[in-house]
């Protein structure tokens, strides 16, 4: 009970005090117990290495692994449409100052739309690092799921060494710690992607349809980092007997994930199709530029306004667009396009400039699809009689055939590393239409964020 002091106050007697000072204990610690129980419900979101070791999560695992292969092809603002502006593929249209300073060839380390798309070349690494780990203890039958695990490896490896700077980090986000990567040469990123590649050939060489889907495209980015590395015996072998028909594909749906490549560029005209000439007028000539929308070439149907009625996302540029994809157009990773035209080039370099020729003339008479086109035929190339021009055709032809899959910044980085081009006469020059004059960036940076890295400074050079 209490009772009033002298003062007026009131004080509660000692033995009660101590009775709810106990009952208040208890109550704490229900509390405190009801609040560990909260705090030890797991979450959903966090998926521990020893969660995935079951048959039917490994494959789950697989699964996601080639969601988010998609992410650095046509399913995401990859680098294959950032390498795309830096080169001469694509044109930008964009409010975004990463797209401009990308186009214009002027890239700062801390542009966000390339750390998004590093980023994800990275997810892609570790996650099927993790399916592969997965796949090989639970479900070691699956070789060519596990195969495929090593494809998406090798590929986002080779698509890092084709458009970032030298200095790239390949850590391993699997072990425990973590452990961050080491800057490496695109030379030693391309070695890394071989031996993944290899991996992916030896897994899929069975004869069911699915792993010689696989073994094909495993080939064919084995052959195109052959190429790179300065090996022009390999790749021939490596890709002959693939069919000009022949695609590894990844697909879309409204439900799931669209095809980027027609979202950012028809849809949302973010993206213009490049030429040779630039500006609304089109009186901005573009040195080295391929006349991509201008060229009225087949395999890249293109509309070019002569008005405003067709605008860029910027409501400034008259945007010229393509209907080689649509909505949910499958992309083809690897094809048989790329096949021919590694045969070509191995061909051209060996000198053989007869098969050259009849290699680049066979596919242009008889052409594949590409996207949602199915090109004419085209008429047949004459030899252009000196070695700097052939090269030139070569790659020109190797353009159209692949435009838009994240080939063409490597190959005009080859054409100077490999062949005795300069950046002058390779890259685009001259004034940019929204301003300004083009820079001299001939790669994608490491970005800022990489520098959380303690091993990691930037990039080691700019050079091709």
């Amino acid at each position: 009970m209490t009772t009033p002091n002298s003062k007026g106050r009131t004080f509660t007697s000692k033995r009660l005090a101590i009775s709810i000072i106990s009952g208040l204990a208890v109550a704490t610690i229900g509390c405190q117990a009801a609040n560990d129980r909260l705090l030890q419900v797991t979450d959903p979101d966090i998926i521990n290495p020893s969660d995935v070791l079951s048959a039917e999560a490994a494959v789950a695992v697989a699964n996601g692994v080639i969601a988010t292969f998609k992410t650095i092809t046509g399913g995401g603002e990859s680098t294959w449409m950032f390498g795309g502006l830096l080169v001469d593929e694509w044109s930008t249209s964009s409010t975004f100052i990463q797209n401009d300073e990308t186009d214009q060839r002027v890239i700062h380390e801390d542009n966000s739309t390339i750390t998004g798309e590093l980023r994800n070349l990275y997810r892609t690494r570790t996650r099927a690092n993790e399916a592969i780990t997965a796949l090989n203890k639970s479900r070691p039958d699956l070789r060519s799921t596990i195969a495929e695990m090593y494809l998406a490896r090798g590929f986002a490896e080779m698509q890092l060494a084709s458009d970032f700077c030298n200095g790239i980090p390949i850590g391993d986000g699997n072990a425990i710690p973590a452990v961050d990567g080491t800057p490496l040469s695109t030379t030693q990123v391309f070695t890394v992607a071989a031996a993944s590649l290899d991996s992916a050939m030896n897994f899929s060489g069975a004869t069911d349809a699915q792993s010689v889907l696989i073994n094909r495209a495993a080939r064919i980015a084995r052959a195109r980092v052959a190429l790179a590395l300065g090996d022009f015996t390999l790749p021939a072998t490596l890709v002959a007997g693939i069919p000009t028909t022949y695609a590894y594909q990844h697909t879309f749906s409204v439900a799931t994930s669209t095809n980027t490549l027609w979202g950012q560029g028809l849809s949302s005209r973010r993206y213009s199709v490049g030429d040779s000439v630039e500006g609304n007028k089109r009186d901005i000539l573009v040195a080295n530029a391929l006349p991509f929308a201008s060229a009225k070439d087949p395999r890249i149907p293109t509309v070019i306004p002569v008005s405003g009625s067709i605008n860029g996302q910027d409501g400034l540029t008259y945007t010229r667009t393509t209907t080689l994809w649509g909505q949910v157009t499958a992309v083809d990773v690897a094809n048989g396009a790329d096949a021919r035209m590694i045969e070509a080039e191995v061909a051209l370099k060996g000198g053989n400039t007869a098969q050259w020729l009849s290699i680049l003339n066979a596919i242009r008479a008889a052409p594949p699809k590409l996207g949602d086109i199915q090109p004419a035929a085209m008429a047949a190339l004459t030899d252009p009689g000196t070695d700097f021009a052939r090269v030139s055709l070569q790659f020109r032809e190797k353009a159209f055939w692949t435009f838009g899959r994240g080939e063409r910044l490597g190959d005009m980085r080859r054409l100077i590393k490999q062949y005795g081009r300069t950046e002058l006469n390779t890259f685009p020059q001259g004034v940019h239409y929204k301003g300004g004059n083009y820079g001299k960036d001939v790669n994608l940076p490491i970005v800022t964020d990489e520098r959380t890295n303690p091993n990691f400074k930037g990039c080691t050079d700019r050079v091709p």
